[in-house]
């Protein structure tokens, strides 16, 4: 089986705040923080986002961080 080279593109790519994989600006899920945009791949990973963000929260409200 041989594998076809990527093609070169001219649209933007973005990385996903989570897994960290590159996909297409036009494909990625965001969220808007406070001052800035996160991308995801999939909502699967925006959610571990959303959650991670919530444990933190939590944590800081209990005084633990």
């Amino acid at each position: 089986m041989m594998i076809e080279p990527r093609k070169p593109t001219s649209e933007q790519l973005v990385a996903c705040e989570i897994c960290l994989k590159e996909v297409p600006l036009s494909e990625a899920n965001c969220a808007e923080a406070v001052e800035y945009v996160l991308y995801f791949c999939g909502l699967e990973c925006c959610e571990l986002w959303r959650e991670q963000e919530a444990q933190a929260k939590r944590e800081r409200e209990e005084g633990k961080v």
